[in-house]
């Protein structure tokens, strides 16, 4: 699942929403298969993955932390201790009380699940040991895998076609499994029967997402490096050749570039980047690198997704799809495409990438655990983000250039350290502010309801230094992020000035690298032409030392 998506805006006059956590909503009703199910059971649904070879299994939650499945249940993929099909919904007993962390699908189809307590749980079909449990006899009913994990909480799992890979808290990967190409990077071509950590370039390596092609594995680390490892005979390894690769290999084609996201097709790759770029390589028979042609690529290929920035990529291990959401929220569908090809990004009509799998995607399954956010219940943040600037509710108001914002001082008091102090003992109900603009003080007072803000890169450095010197860490992350996904060669020079000028040095580096990739055009603006003296000075000394004025 995913829980922390960079947004981005190439407008910077645009207001950005940055928010560190999101909930997708979601239709399941446009999968097949949940047309078995009424109308008072897809109500309950929290969470749900559609799978199998056909689209024919799903496995989902409800909102009682219940887990049900449904369908052919082909090698006991259900889980339910048996290989009886199933039209009507079972409820899967055995893992009574678990949350769903993560889930995952082979092509037997194998299942590896972890809970939000970090356990792994597979079942399904086992002819290469994909299961993990040191045999290679199918799994009926949900099994627990601890060798060589018990110590260790899971967080991602993926699955390739015959093999299984997790990830750990504190950045551990371990694989499993058919191994015929090196997919389980043990440097032989043996298959593995329990969890095996990758080792050899990622010894010391956090890595922070990862993902299975067909028969490969990709792995993204703390520093916005690809490792890769596998079958490679499309080039879906992007390393420039076709030969397999047994231990892990970085991408050397991505060098200065920061990956935050992997999603695999059945022989493509797709990654995204920190400035909203998205590359692909390896199969292109259906055109699913939207590149414009059918023509293989063994090196990672930039992909033209209009203007905005791209804040979503998604495939699935057995398809040839792709797709992308914008920042503008517009979801684009490239490849295999209901036995056509699309070799370009398609504009749909979806609000959701996971709608572009349901619809045309062959089989129509699930690129990723589903989340369906209910809309039928005020959570207590839902409740507290409705009264912010409320005047009905408040018993304090802000007097900020002229204009009154409403708040509440317990929640205040709550939420923030400088308020506990300083309405500690204050029976005053309107305090004057003059150090901060409205839109800069409005929009700390409604982060401290909301957990999110919503302001232009440039209001942002407001708040920044706002964030700065009431020493609240986590809105400065936010306030780095918003700028971060608004920079852009006009206003890029004015973000790395207030950059340095906060020790925001995650930012700085950020920008400086935005400026050094696209230094001709920044070079002519205005902000660059009124740099500050010190402030050129350092950049050019910079600039120089990693190469940016050569040839």
């Amino acid at each position: 699942m995913e829980e922390e998506l960079p947004l981005f805006s190439g407008d910077s006059g645009k207001p950005v929403q940055a928010t560190l956590s999101s909930l997708k909503m979601l239709d399941v009703g446009k999968w097949p298969i949940f047309s078995l199910c009424s109308e008072e059971e897809l109500q309950l649904i929290r969470q749900a993955c559609v799978f199998g070879s056909a689209g024919n299994e799903v496995l989902y939650t409800t909102v009682n932390d219940e887990i049900f499945v449904l369908g052919t249940n082909c090698c006991g993929c259900l889980g339910l201790g048996d290989v009886q099909s199933t039209i009507e919904p079972r409820r899967l007993d055995s893992l009574s009380g678990k949350k769903i962390a993560s889930f995952s699908y082979g092509s037997g189809p194998h299942i590896v699940l972890a809970t939000t307590e970090g356990e792994v749980f597979t079942w399904g079909h086992n002819a290469y040991s994909q299961l993990g449990n040191g045999t290679t006899n199918h799994g009926l009913v949900p099994c627990q895998i601890s060798t060589n994990l018990s110590n260790k909480q899971v967080i991602e799992v993926a699955c390739g076609s015959y093999h299984s890979l997790v990830l750990t808290s504190d950045g551990e990967v371990f694989a499993w499994g058919y191994n015929n190409s090196g997919q389980v990077g043990s440097g032989s071509t043996v298959n593995q029967p329990i969890p095996r950590r990758v080792t050899g370039c990622l010894q010391n390596k956090v890595v922070v997402t990862i993902a299975c092609g067909q028969m490969c594995c990709m792995a993204v680390v703390d520093t916005g490096e690809v490792y890769v490892w596998g079958y490679n005979g499309n080039g879906q390894l992007g390393l420039g050749s076709s030969g397999n690769q047994p231990t892990p290999c970085r991408v050397a084609a991505l060098q200065g570039i920061r990956v935050q996201r992997v999603a695999c097709g059945y022989a493509h790759t797709l990654v995204l980047t920190d400035e909203g770029q998205v590359y692909a390589w390896g199969a292109n028979s259906y055109g699913q690198l939207g590149t414009g042609n059918k023509s293989n690529q063994s090196y990672p290929t930039p992909v033209t997704v209009e203007k905005d920035r791209i804040i979503e990529i998604a495939a699935c291990h057995s398809t040839h799809t792709s797709a992308a959401k914008t920042q503008g929220g517009h979801v684009y569908m490239w490849g295999q495409c209901r036995g056509q090809s699309v070799i370009l990004p398609h504009l749909t009509h979806f609000s959701c990438t996971d709608d572009v799998f349901a619809c045309f995607a062959t089989p129509a399954v699930s690129w990723r655990l589903l989340s369906v956010e209910p809309d039928d219940h005020l959570t207590v943040a839902e409740s507290l983000k409705r009264e912010f600037d409320n005047p009905d509710t408040a018993d304090l108001k802000f007097l900020v250039d002229g204009k009154y914002i409403y708040a509440h001082k317990v929640l205040l008091k709550i939420r923030c350290e400088h308020f506990r102090s300083s309405l500690e003992d204050n029976e005053d109900d309107i305090v004057e502010m003059s150090e901060f603009s409205y839109p800069v003080y409005r929009a700390f007072l409604e982060y401290l309801y909301t957990d999110s803000i919503s302001l232009s890169p440039e209001e942002a450095v407001g708040l920044l230094d706002l964030a700065t010197f009431y020493r609240e860490n986590r809105l400065k992350k936010l306030c780095q992020q918003t700028i971060k996904q608004g920079i852009c060669e006009e206003n890029a020079i004015a973000l790395l000035s207030a950059a340095v000028k906060y020790d925001a040095q995650d930012l700085e580096e950020f920008c400086f690298r935005f400026c050094i990739n696209h230094l001709t055009v920044v070079t002519q603006t205005s902000g660059f032409a009124e740099m500050d003296h010190d402030l050129l000075k350092n950049f050019i000394s910079k600039a120089s030392r990693v190469g940016a004025f050569k040839n």
